[in-house]
């Protein structure tokens, strides 16, 4: 099916899914505070995506109608991290993609080698409002257990601090927030540069909620951490925030493309794993299950952490604008 004609992805049993689930909670006006924008070529797309070889700002509309349909959307869009060599035109693609409206935003991909005086530059040109970095970029083997500086320098942070930036960071190591070298380093990043903003993904990687319960503590008293609940589908991933640190401090992010695989993240023993549309799961002998996007499974863990908290209404809709409005500059 070509790219004119495929609007979306959703069958079905998402849009059921929704209307069950989520049509009464998903507040009118979402801003998406972590959500990939792509070229062709970039990088080997997933099959779900396969027709979906280009998103730009109007097919990442589409894409939204699959999760949230009929809202008022703004977003921050985010490189998705392609090879080395096409950095600078992701980073420029991406820019121009975020210009299309008023209320969208967009970061700037940094490599750990990065001049730190060419990215100020090259942000301030492409009107970017901060950072992102990835753990692939770190110069260790294996990266899933890099630390902080490794694919994050203090030398961006610094600059971030100097612009009034923010970053958005997604931590690795086995036990994510827990992990007393990411502690540190958030903290010290966080303290010793307070006028740099740092988001963490994915509910502070919490993909493992005890990880959350145990780390999250000792990151109190930071104003200028935030969160973003990106794909997690965990309840106590987000629910942990949201009394530990305040609901203030959590902004809703789709995280497209991994918002439009099937299935979802499951916690287990001391790390998670991802259920996925070819994982041999879904037959029980009571039925065939038919699984979901994991944006809408994400939006549902959402739910159940605000329903838990007993948030209001106005809560909500914090979280899934008001928060990340103030922090871009967005008007409501």
């Amino acid at each position: 099916m070509s790219q004119e004609i495929q609007k979306g992805l959703s069958r079905a049993e998402d849009r059921e899914f929704f209307e069950r689930e989520l049509a009464s909670f998903v507040p009118d006006s979402v801003f998406d505070a972590h959500c990939h924008v792509w070229q062709r070529g970039a990088f080997t797309l997933p099959d779900s995506l396969a027709a979906f070889h280009t998103v730009g700002f109007d097919m990442y509309l589409d894409l939204m109608e699959d999760l949230h349909p009929d809202r008022r959307m703004a977003a921050l869009f985010i490189p998705f991290p392609p090879q080395p060599a096409r950095l600078r035109q992701a980073n420029q693609w991406t820019a121009e993609q975020a210009a299309a409206h008023p209320d969208f935003r967009c970061l700037f991909f940094v490599a750990p080698n990065d001049d730190p005086e060419w990215v100020r530059e090259e942000v301030k040109r492409l009107g970017a409002v901060g950072l992102k970095c990835y753990h692939t970029y770190a110069n260790v083997k294996p990266t899933w257990e890099a630390q902080i500086p490794d694919f994050l320098p203090e030398k961006f942070i610094k600059v971030a601090d100097e612009e009034g930036w923010v970053i958005t960071l997604h931590m690795v190591r086995s036990r994510a927030v827990a992990d007393p070298g990411n502690i540190k380093w958030i903290r010290h990043y966080c303290e010793q540069y307070p006028n740099m903003t740092l988001i963490l993904a994915h509910s502070a990687r919490g993909f493992q909620p005890a990880h959350n319960l145990e780390g999250l503590p000792q990151l109190r008293g930071l104003d200028n951490l935030y969160f973003d609940t990106s794909a997690n589908c965990e309840q106590m991933a987000h629910q942990s925030i949201i009394r530990i640190l305040g609901h203030e401090k959590l902004m809703y992010g789709s995280d497209l493309m991994a918002s439009h695989g099937r299935g979802r993240s499951v916690g287990t023993a001391d790390t998670f794993l991802w259920l996925g549309d070819e994982s041999p799961v879904w037959v029980e002998k009571h039925m065939t299950i038919k699984p979901v996007l994991v944006g809408l499974e994400h939006l549902r863990s959402l739910k159940w952490a605000c329903w838990s908290e007993r948030l209001s209404d106005s809560a909500v809709e914090d979280i899934f604008w008001n928060n990340a409005a103030k922090l871009f500059n967005v008007n409501s």
